[in-house]
This record gives C-alpha cells, structure tokens and sequence, in this order.
C-alpha cells in the first residue's frame, strides 16, 4: 500500500471541497472495497477524506410519499428498515443478497453505488485493463481470456466489465434519484438511470460525479406497489456475485418492470422491455437483451436471464 494523507470532514460541503483541493483525493465511509484495492494499489490515493460521522446515517419520509436514504446508511439498517421492507421491498432484497453479514454491516449506500467491478484482470496488475489503466488495452477480451462472469451487453472493445452491485439494481427498478453536493456548494439530483456510465472509449469514467462532487443522499419515489422480487443466481450460495440478478415489480395488470444485474457495466433496464411484461419473459428478454454481444464463455447468461424471469413470473 503506497503512502496517503488523511483528515475527517466535518460538513459535506466541506468534504466535497477538501475532495476537489487535493489531488488524487478519495472519499472513505466503510472502506469495504476502497482498502481491498489501494493493498494491492489498483488504487492508490494521495489523500483520503473520512466521511463517517457527518449526519448523513439516516432514513427519512420526503415530502411526495418517498424516502431519502442518507449516503452513510449502512446496508444492513437499510434491509432492515420497517418501511424499507414494507414499500419498497426489491430493494430489501437486493441488498440482503448482497456480500456477507459482516461486510453488509460497513458497507454504505453511497459506497455500494460506487465499488468498482470485480474483474478479475482489473484487479490484476500485471494484466491490461483500460478501466484501471487508460489506453493500456482489456486482457478479458484477449484470446483464451476468462470471461464467465463478465458483460454481455453494454460492454465495449474497450472494456466488457460489469458493475457488480445487488443494491445498484434495486435502486434501478425503483428510479431512486442520487443527491449530491459541489465544491462550490450547489446541489443537483442524478437519476440513477444516468448515474453509472457505458464504458465505450472511456472506462475508466464510471458514473457522472464530477471532480470532488459527494453524495449525500439516495431518494426514492412514492411507492409503486405490486408484487416485488429479486433473484440472484451465482457460483455458490453466499459471499458471491452475480451471474445474473433479476429486479422484477409486477402489478395485478400484467405490467410492471424489470432490471438486470451481472450482465452491464451498469444495472440494466430498458422501458421498452418493460412494456413487453405481459407478453412474457421472452419478449422482455427479446427486448432487454437485444443488442447483446457476449463471449463464448458467457453467452450462456441470456437463457439464463430468460429462464430466471420466467421462473419469477410463474410464481406470481
């Protein structure tokens, strides 16, 4: 681990300031990913910003019906939130799916949003990977290449890496809002269709943060209702991530919406996929997957999204 500077913040407006003041800055609440990569230095951050403790830990009702869920929520109370669990239960789900007990115990809601893949050749520095190293080429696309468990649609020449939160997709499903401070001060609101970004040309730019913007918040809408699932299948039963995850809300009518996981660089939902729900899973999977390129190693992963929504739809 190479040498860094540290300091708590005492505001987030000052979080995001002291972020945009010092090059090479991260932000660290929980650390759960962020101290796994700066050990083997995939990433290696001159000055880190402790945001723990800056009153940003709780779940609150918003004016039309929603909530806004506090950046430095950790998992595990956000899974188990009495509301959380009655309203919006995918995302309960999702995040209880997710990790390990332990790990669900640190990890926040910002930070989940923002963990970096887990490409095996991204966290191997001897491998080229243009997401960890711009222009230096993607090693998973090489010939004799692993790539079971990588992207099959929104991927580039430049990067087939998936993004690898449950969270990330229940929040897709659901159209939380990400809420954020500037350096300057001002605020916005991101979309979480928006917020994570395809990798085209450019991998290495993950999400639409701007240098030194912090999050403050994640809000959700008014609840939707209908029946709400998440299913996550994956190489052993616990502490893995996904082949595939499936974020399904069905309502009484046949409509509804869907959301994948393990298969983008982001989590991904279409609204024309959506509006094939009532004709089935293979008119959704017909849409949802549409312009998918996968490798050899993992074209298995669209009849298994297929086949994992029509499960779920069967036990409606």
């Amino acid at each position: 681990m190479k040498t860094f500077t540290y300091e708590k913040a005492r505001d987030p407006a000052q979080a995001a300031a002291l972020a945009a003041s010092h090059k090479d800055a991260k932000f660290i609440a929980g650390g759960t990913n962020l101290l796994d990569l700066m050990k083997i230095e995939v990433e290696t951050p001159a000055h880190l910003i402790d945001v723990n403790g800056l009153g940003l830990d709780t779940i609150t009702p918003t004016q039309d019906g929603g909530l806004r869920i506090g950046a430095l929520v950790r998992n595990t109370d956000l899974a188990a939130d009495a509301q959380v669990r009655r309203d919006y239960p995918v995302l309960t789900r999702a995040l209880v799916a997710g990790a390990s007990g332990q790990l669900r115990n640190k990890a926040t809601t910002a930070g989940n949003l923002l963990q970096r893949t887990r490409c095996p050749y991204f966290y191997d520095t001897a491998q080229a990977c243009n997401k960890r190293t711009p222009g230096a080429g993607c090693a998973a696309q090489t010939p004799g290449a692993v790539s079971r468990q990588l992207g099959v649609i929104g991927t580039s020449a430049a990067c087939i890496a998936t993004h690898p939160s449950d969270m990330a997709v229940g929040l897709r499903v659901l159209d939380a809002v990400v809420e954020t401070i500037l350096p300057d001060g001002s605020r916005r609101e991101i979309p979480i269709e928006t917020f994570h970004k395809l990798p085209g040309q450019t991998p290495h730019i993950e999400n639409a943060l701007q240098p030194g913007e912090f999050i403050t918040a994640v809000s959700l809408p008014a609840p939707v209702g209908g029946a709400q699932s998440y299913r996550k299948l994956r190489d052993r039963a616990s502490y893995a991530f996904a082949l595939i995850s499936v974020a399904l809300i069905r309502h009484p009518d046949g409509s509804g919406r869907v959301a994948l996981g393990g298969v983008a660089p982001k989590p991904w939902r279409l609204q024309a996929a959506d509006d094939q729900l009532p004709n089935g899973a293979s008119a959704v999977m017909a849409t949802l997957l549409e312009h998918a390129n996968p490798t050899a190693a993992n074209a298995f992963k669209i009849e298994l999204a297929e086949r994992t929504l029509a499960a779920m739809l069967a036990e409606e």
